[in-house]
C-alpha cells in the first residue's frame, strides 16, 4: 500500500501532514511512503531527511497523488481532487461541515474521505484530535501576536523612576486555545480575565490563575453539548453576556477571541460599540476571523487599526508555528491509522461499526454518508 504526503497548496498552509517520524512508523509498518519535492520546506524538514526516514520523494503533485492513500493538511483543491485515483482514501482537515461542494466532489470520484475535525471527542480519540493539537499552539501564538503589537510592557516593572502597571488580558473562550492563552499571558506577567458560556470551564480557568467573568450561572447550566463544545445562548442571555463584556473590555488592554461553534458562523462578541469603549492602544487577537470573526471588524489575513484599537486577524495561525504544528498534526494522522492496520496484508482495513470511523467518514462508495452532510 502506497501512502502520499503531497505539498500544501492552499495559501499561506505552511504545515506538512507527515514528520520524518510517523515516516519511518509507516515504514515500519510495511507500507510504502511518497513525499512531493519540498512538501515539507514550509516546515523545515528536507526532502533529504524524508529520504533517510524511508521516503520516495516524488517529482511533482501528479506524481505524489498517485497513492492508495492521501495525507494532507488541508482540504484538496479541485485539481488536487483530479489528480487522486479512484477509490483511494483520503485523510484530512477537511471542513467538510462549511465545504459542501468539495466533498461532493469527493464521492463523485469515489474517495473514501475523512474529516480529522469531526473525530469524536472521546476518550480513545483523544490522541487523534487535530482541533486540540492545533489550537493549543493558536491559543499560545494568539498571545504573542498580539503582545507583538502592543505598545506597552506586559508584567509589572518597578523601578526609580516609577511602576509599570501590568498588562490586562481579556480570553473569550476558553477552550484549548484560550486555555493556552490564558496560561501564556499568565507566563508573561499579565493579569488575566476568562469568558467562557461553559460554567464547567471555571475551575480550569482560575488554575491557570485567570479569573472567570461569569455572566448568568443559572443560564449556563447547560451551556455544553456532549462532545464538550459551547451551544449556542438565549437572545436574554446574549443581552447580558454583552453588557459584562463591554464592561471588561473597557479595562482591557488586550483581549484574544477564540469562540467558535462547529459548522457555524463564529458568535459575534465584541461589537463595533465595544470596540469604541476600548481604551486607545488596546489590542484584539481574532482567531475566529476565519469563520467570520468573535469581532465584525477583524479583517481575515489583516491587521488594522479601528477607533483607535489594533485588531489581528491572522488566518490560520496554526501554520505560523509550522515545525511544532506539522509534528503534532502528523502524530495525529498516524495515531488514526494506526488502530486500521492490518498487519498481515498490509493494508487498512476499517470496521464501519467503529464509533471514530462512523464520525469522522464523509465520502465512501460514491456516496456522502455524514449524517451532516448528507441528503
Amino acid at each position: 500500500m502506497k501512502i502520499a504526503i503531497p505539498k500544501e497548496r492552499r495559501a499561506g498552509e505552511t504545515r506538512v501532514a507527515a514528520s520524518p517520524d510517523t515516516v519511518k512508523k509507516y515504514v515500519q509498518m510495511g507500507f510504502e511512503v511518497q513525499v512531493e519535492a519540498g512538501a515539507g520546506s514550509g516546515a523545515s524538514i528536507a526532502d533529504a531527511v524524508y529520504a533517510e526516514a524511508g521516503a520516495t520523494i516524488a517529482a511533482d503533485a501528479q506524481a505524489a497523488f498517485d497513492a492508495d492513500v492521501v495525507l494532507k493538511i488541508a482540504r484538496p483543491t479541485d485539481d488536487e481532487i483530479g489528480m487522486m485515483r479512484e477509490g483511494a482514501v483520503l485523510i484530512a482537515g477537511l471542513s467538510a461541515l462549511t465545504n459542501k461542494d468539495m466533498v461532493e466532489k469527493l464521492a463523485a470520484r469515489k474517495v473514501t474521505a475523512f474529516a480529522m475535525e469531526l473525530v469524536p471527542r472521546i476518550t480513545r480519540a483523544q490522541s487523534m484530535d487535530i482541533l486540540s493539537s492545533q489550537a493549543n499552539l493558536a491559543g499560545y501564538k494568539a498571545v504573542l501576536d498580539g503582545v507583538h503589537v502592543f505598545k506597552r510592557a506586559v508584567p509589572m516593572m518597578m523601578t526609580a523612576a516609577g511602576t509599570v502597571a501590568p498588562a490586562r488580558f481579556l480570553i473569550l473562550g476558553a477552550g484549548v486555545a484560550g486555555l493556552q492563552a490564558i496560561a501564556t499571558a499568565k507566563r508573561l506577567g499579565g493579569v488575566v480575565y476568562a469568558f467562557d458560556v461553559r460554567p464547567a470551564v471555571k475551575e480550569q480557568v482560575q488554575s491557570l490563575g485567570g479569573k472567570f467573568v461569569e455572566v448568568d450561572p443559572e443560564a449556563t447550566k447547560d451551556a455544553e453539548t456532549a462532545g464538550g463544545y459551547a451551544k449556542e445562548m438565549s437572545e436574554d442571555y446574549k443581552a447580558k453576556q454583552a453588557a459584562k463584556i463591554a464592561e471588561v473590555l473597557a479595562k482591557t488592554d488586550i483581549a484574544i477571541c477564540t469562540a467558535l461553534i462547529p459548522g457555524k458562523p463564529a458568535p459575534v462578541l465584541i461589537t463595533e460599540d465595544m470596540v469604541k469603549g476600548m481604551r486607545p492602544g488596546s489590542v484584539i487577537v481574532d482567531l475566529a476571523v476565519e469563520m467570520g470573526g468573535n469581532c465584525p471588524l477583524s479583517e481575515f489575513d489583516q491587521v488594522v487599526e479601528k477607533h483607535g484599537v489594533t485588531l489581528v486577524g491572522h488566518g490560520n495561525v496554526p501554520a505560523r508555528l509550522a515545525v511544532d504544528a506539522s509534528a503534532l498534526f502528523a502524530k495525529n494522522l498516524l495515531n488514526f491509522i494506526t488502530p486500521l492496520v492490518d498487519k498481515e496484508n498490509k493494508t487498512l482495513a476499517f470496521n464501519w461499526d467503529d464509533e471514530i470511523l462512523k464520525g469522522s467518514c464523509v465520502t465512501r462508495d460514491g456516496q456522502v454518508v455524514h449524517p451532516a452532510l448528507a441528503g
